[in-house]
């Protein structure tokens, strides 16, 4: 028996035969060519991207792959092969090299790689997946390859790969995969987004599993831990069979609350939001019991290296979501660019210290033209539902006083235009800076709410960098300093009478839910699938208890001791697992 760490990547247990799926790119070829030859090579290219294409548009036709994000990834293949570009640099390689195409394009695609590997940004890093399942599928057509296909699985099976392109996560047989473990991936890529959307328990970043296991061996993903146990023993099999059976249970339950609100057994109300990247995942909403969106991250368009979107697509992407919801408000979020998310066609974010850079709102106050396309892509779709503005990243009076200068403009040339919109938008701002929550009661007297973004707010109160491992542990959400500014936040809000929402990680986490709640939060904003939990515990406990226990953490000097003993309560009053 061997247990191997990861990244929890889509909660949930799997018990089962792994099926080891091995796709590599075959050897390539390479001989010199003719310079008569160097027609009928790019020919060949020509007819396998013809080929491909036909692959992929088969696919987005096929009902067996029509759910989540697969329109979104499957239209960036096609247009990554559509792009003339691409045959305009292979041509010319060709002419160049007077090499055979197969290894002209491989070489191509190795060069355009080991560019992104050397990006920071780890998104622009994970889209090196794209870029090979593509090329391979251009390849497979060159070498009469004949294409593996998840989609033919018919027995149930652990998905075990160095890592599953996105065409192959789409087009799989998801009724018989049940869990999946790759070498690859992070809890941002595409595999990681089409697992928690197919509710497939994932653990991402093994390093080596594929070389651990075989097909047919036996396999266990743990997603609550992000652990993989590979030919487990009868006592780890009837643990997890037992743990799997108490999950499947738990859910069951859960989602038998989607219809009832979230509200305290002392008639508190409380409004339980999702959190969304894209307009594919409002269809989880309703399986889990969501009262609207909380946080649209509107920056999605931006980041799919498809160019810059155009007004009429951000106004598509913002009604489709907006129409979807019906009368439940969604905030949409202005840009978020800079910092981790780096939108390739802008350029310009080269800094030494990006996450306290050109970013955000600072980022949209310097490109207004930018800003502005947004903003008039956001009151056009108004008109489609409950829409709320956001802010993102206000560090002061000054940069909210320009951003809606920026927004008044535009609404006066829409007016000038006839463009119709609502007139009557709450606008609200981010609090994820300290001197926005340090000055929050200037702030609440010029917006219609606040929603504290905790994952920078922690990061920049107890100045760690969360995605550094060497200090990682300093990234503490209970810790007096950070406990004590999100109450003065909510009281100064409360005191103007502003609603206070939370739409960072700690909003979804359960061992948090009693704890804000007697901190004051009005929203909490997160993941779809973790709604249903926090609902749970909202709906069993009064708000004098949460007062009550939040009174004493406040009265507590470290985080440790906070964490100790939030988590014994949590578990013991609320059967709150803690992993």
């Amino acid at each position: 028996m061997n247990e191997i760490n990861g990244i929890s990547a889509s909660p949930g247990i799997a018990i089962g035969q792994a099926f080891l799926y091995l796709d590599d790119t075959p050897t390539i070829p390479r001989y010199k060519i003719e310079e008569w030859q160097i027609a009928n090579e790019f020919e060949r290219f020509t007819i396998a991207v013809d080929k491909a294409l036909t692959e992929l548009r088969g696919l987005q036709n096929d009902e067996n792959g029509g759910e989540a994000n697969q329109h979104e990834l499957l239209d960036s293949h096609v247009l990554m092969l559509s792009d003339p570009e691409l045959s305009s640099s292979i041509d010319a390689r060709l002419r160049k090299n007077r090499l055979n195409v197969e290894w002209v394009l491989y070489r191509f695609i190795q060069e355009q790689t080991e560019k992104l590997q050397r990006a920071e940004d780890q998104y622009l890093r994970e889209r090196t997946v794209d870029i090979h399942d593509v090329a391979k599928r251009v390849l497979n057509h060159l070498m009469f390859r004949e294409r593996i296909s998840l989609a033919d699985l018919t027995q149930e099976v652990v998905l075990v790969a160095h890592e599953l392109m996105p065409s192959d996560a789409i087009a799989m047989n998801k009724r018989m995969v049940k869990g999946i473990a790759l070498d690859a991936g992070g809890k941002t890529s595409h595999t990681a987004i089409l697992a928690r959307a197919f509710e497939i328990p994932a653990v991402l970043g093994l390093s080596r599993i594929s070389k651990l296991v075989s097909t047919g061996d036996e396999i266990i993903v743990d997603g609550n831990r992000g652990r993989v146990i590979t030919h487990p023993d009868e006592k780890a099999k009837k643990r997890y069979v037992r743990v799997q059976r108490e999950w499947r249970q738990r859910e069951v339950e859960l989602m038998g609350l989607n219809e009832l609100p979230a509200e305290t057994q002392d008639g508190k109300l409380l409004a339980l939001k999702a959190n969304i990247e894209v307009p594919e995942e409002v269809d989880a909403l309703a399986s889990h019991g969501a009262d609207g969106v909380g946080l649209y991250r509107s920056e999605f368009l931006f980041l799919r290296g498809r160019g810059l979107p155009s007004e009429n697509e951000q106004y598509q992407a913002y009604s489709q979501v907006l129409t979807a919801l019906g009368d439940k408000p969604v905030t949409i979020r202005t840009l978020d660019l800079g910092g981790d998310k780096i939108a390739p066609v802008l350029g310009g974010f080269s800094e030494q210290n990006p996450i306290l850079g050109w970013r955000a709102i600072r980022f949209c106050l310097t490109r207004v033209d930018l800003f502005k396309i947004q903003l008039r892509a956001l009151l056009r779709a108004s008109l489609h539902g409950d829409l709320r503005i956001m802010f993102p990243m206000i560090s002061g009076v000054e940069e909210l006083n320009r951003a809606y200068e920026i927004l008044e403009e535009v609404k006066t040339e829409l007016r000038s235009a006839g463009v119709e919109f609502r007139e009557q938008i709450p606008v609200g701002i981010m609090i994820e800076v300290p001197s926005a929550a340090m000055t929050a009661d200037i702030l609440a007297h010029k917006v219609d709410f606040f929603s504290i973004g905790t994952n920078d707010l922690i990061q920049y109160t107890i100045a760690v960098d969360r995605g550094n491992e060497k200090i990682a542990y300093l990234y503490e959400p209970f810790h007096p300093g950070v406990l004590r500014l999100l109450k003065s936040v909510v009281d100064n809000a409360h005191e103007v009478g502003i609603p206070v929402g939370m739409c960072g990680e700690m909003a979804g986490d359960p061992l948090a839910t009693v704890i804000l709640l007697g901190l004051g939060i009005d929203e909490f904003s997160m993941s779809s699938v973790g709604i249903p939990e926090v609902k749970r515990i909202i709906r069993s406990v009064t708000v004098s208890e949460a007062e009550e226990l939040f009174g004493t953490v406040m009265e507590m000097r470290s985080y440790q001791e906070v964490d100790t003993f939030v988590a014994d309560v949590m578990q013991k009053r609320f059967d709150v697992k803690v992993y």
